[in-house]
């Protein structure tokens, strides 16, 4: 007997909330992160940014080897 895989409702909820952002900007992708950003931005939560090459390069030498 072949069992039915039971689907995820939150990796079914992910689908769908993927496939109306994608309509709403026709499947622009320009426009998908464009809008992502802005709503990032306005969400006023802490955003990660990667340190500048100097910081890297500065922090590499301060590592013990």
């Amino acid at each position: 007997m072949i069992q039915q895989l039971k689907t995820d409702s939150v990796i079914d909820e992910i689908h769908r909330t993927r496939r109306d952002i994608s309509k709403r900007f026709q499947g622009n992708v320009v426009a998908i992160a464009e809008d992502a950003a802005r709503r990032q931005a306005a969400s006023g939560r802490p955003i990660w940014q990667r340190k500048n090459d100097e910081q890297v390069a500065e922090h590499d030498r301060e590592l013990p080897r």
